[in-house]
This record gives structure tokens, C-alpha cells and sequence, in this order.
């Protein structure tokens, strides 16, 4: 297949992009930087310059494309709007990426024993920060159009990822919760993770990331969530990990006040300070999707390269 991915210079939908092109597909990548140009080239994608405003550019590409892929973000509306107006009635598929912290708890960094399924998702609850409850209610709306363009002709679905682990595909990319830990821990020297560290997180590798989207895009039922997940681990049980690995001493409790001045209100209390558990059951059972990794704390210690400052 001919296939449009957006966010192809970024650390999952490179990862898509990359694992796609390996699979066979022909794969053209949105991307906001020429100099990424070169590097997604040498990965067999074909570089396509603009940004999510760009609405004309986005209806190009998916009307050119057999498929597309929206990997860029799981919040900007308009794009998401312009394509699905591109693809409507035309029978085609269309992944967008959503993320788990749809469900996030914000707890502080204490544990929940809460796990939501597929069949089964809350509406946001409210929070003392307005913005925050507004993008994640926000977020669920973008969720619901994709999946309701399926009455429009479009073959679509949403794949909601948990926290995602392991080496992007190209060169500066990163994932967004363990990198931020690494960083305060140069920084400071003390690795440190809000609250207590008992928070959980369901977790998943990017490899097996990128596989399930080839499983969607060739094989999804119109219309379908899926959480992507394959295991679970408490934030205190990842700090360890890490501080192991990095030589430094056990990891220690930080206020969330402290965390919030480090890494801002959302991404301590959301990001790093919750619990966001769920099972993915769907894209075992329709899709066949067999991760290959299971344990975030186990790839830390065996097979994670910690990033120069």
C-alpha cells in the first residue's frame, strides 16, 4: 500500500514509517523540518514538508494515499477533520493515535487498583486545573470523530497507546516519560519520581508499537478502539531501573509541587504522577498482535542505551 504518515520525524511515527517500509509499503512522511529530510530518506520514507495546519497538504496526501496514519498528535482537531473530509466515502483506512492518559488518575504517585477496558471507557473527570480537564475531555471528542467517521466511508480506528518504551527509528527522537526522568536524574544527580513512585503505568515497546499498526492498517475492522499495551509497572520500580543503570543511588520521593516546578503541572500529575492501567484485549483477538516484549523494567536494564546530556 501507498501510505501517508504524519508525524514521520517523530519517535513513533518514525517508528511506524520505518517498520512499514521494512513490511513493503510505500511510505510518505509528514514532516515539519527539512533537515529530517535526509534521515528519513535513508529509511526508505518519502519526506513530505508541512505541519498539521496545513489542511490542503494533509487532503493531497490522503487522497494520493491508500491509507493514513496520523502519528503526529492526538490533539490538533483540524487536522484530524481534514482528513477524514479527504477520505470520507472512499472505503479507506485511517489510524489515529490517541494516548492513555485519557484515563490518568493523577494520584500524586500512590496506586490505584482501577483497570479500564475497551468496552468500557469513562468520560474525563473534572480536575482542579481547567486546561487539563479540557484537553483530556478534547481528546476523547477526537477519539469519538474518528471512530464515527466509519459512518462516513472511512475504515477507521483508534489505537490508544499507553507509555511507550525503547529506541526511536529517527535520529533525536524520543519517547516522553522515561527520557524526562533520565534528564532531572543528569541534571540533579538524583533520580527522583513523584510522590511515592507507586503509580502504575501499562506499558508498551515501540517495535511492538509499530507492528500492531501494520496489523491495523492491512487487517482493522472499521470503527475500533484499541488500547496498546504489553505490561504494566510502578513509576518506583522504573526509577530503580534507571538509576541502576545510570550508576546512582536508589531513587527518591519528590513532592508534587517540586515535580510540578521540574516538569510542569500536566506532565508531573498526568504524565509521571498517575495511574493509567488498561488492557488491550482487542488487538489480540481481531488482530493477532503478539508483543515480543513484556517488561519495561526488564528492557531498562538489559538492552536501554541512557542518552548523553
Amino acid at each position: 500500500m501507498k501510505v501517508f504518515v504524519t508525524g514521520a520525524g517523530g519517535f513513533i511515527g518514525g517508528a511506524i514509517a520505518a517498520h512499514l517500509v521494512r513490511a513493503g509499503h510505500e511510505v510518505h512522511g509528514l514532516v515539519r523540518r527539512p533537515e529530517q529530510f535526509a534521515d528519513l530518506e535513508k529509511l526508505g520514507i518519502a519526506p513530505v514538508q508541512g505541519d498539521l495546519d496545513d489542511r490542503e497538504t494533509l487532503m493531497a496526501q490522503a487522497r494520493a494515499a491508500d491509507a493514513v496514519i496520523n502519528a503526529a498528535s492526538s490533539d490538533h482537531r483540524g487536522a484530524v477533520e481534514a482528513l477524514i473530509d479527504a477520505l470520507e466515502g472512499s472505503g479507506k483506512t485511517l489510524l489515529h493515535t490517541s494516548g492513555s492518559s485519557i484515563v490518568g488518575d493523577a494520584s500524586g504517585g500512590e496506586a490505584t487498583a482501577r483497570i479500564y477496558h475497551e468496552d468500557a471507557l469513562p468520560e474525563p473527570t473534572a480536575d482542579k486545573a481547567a486546561r487539563v480537564a479540557i484537553d483530556k475531555a478534547a481528546r476523547v471528542a477526537i477519539d469519538k470523530l474518528v471512530l464515527a467517521s466509519a459512518a462516513r466511508g472511512v475504515k477507521s480506528a483508534v489505537l490508544c497507546n499507553t507509555l511507550i518504551y525503547g529506541e526511536g527509528a529517527v535520529r533525536g527522537a524520543e519517547s516522553v516519560q522515561l527520557p524526562r526522568l533520565i534528564r532531572q536524574a543528569q541534571k540533579s544527580g538524583v533520580m527522583r519520581h513523584v510522590g511515592r513512585g507507586l503509580n502504575i503505568w501499562s506499558n508498551v515497546h515501540v517495535g511492538d508499537v509499530a507492528e500492531l499498526y501494520r496489523l491495523a492498517l492491512e487487517n482493522t475492522p472499521a470503527g475500533t478502539f484499541y488500547f496498546v499495551e504489553s505490561g504494566e509497572a510502578n513509576f518506583r520500580d522504573m526509577a530503580t531501573a534507571l538509576a541502576d543503570v545510570m550508576g546512582l543511588g536508589a531513587p527518591q520521593d519528590w513532592p508534587l509541587e517540586a515535580a510540578i516546578e521540574e516538569w510542569s503541572y500536566e506532565m508531573a500529575s498526568y504524565g509521571l504522577g498517575s495511574n493509567s492501567r488498561v488492557r488491550g484485549e482487542r488487538a489480540r483477538a481481531l488482530l493477532g498482535w503478539q508483543p515480543s516484549r513484556t517488561s519495561v523494567v526488564d528492557w531498562i536494564r538489559t538492552e536501554m542505551r541512557v542518552p548523553q546530556k
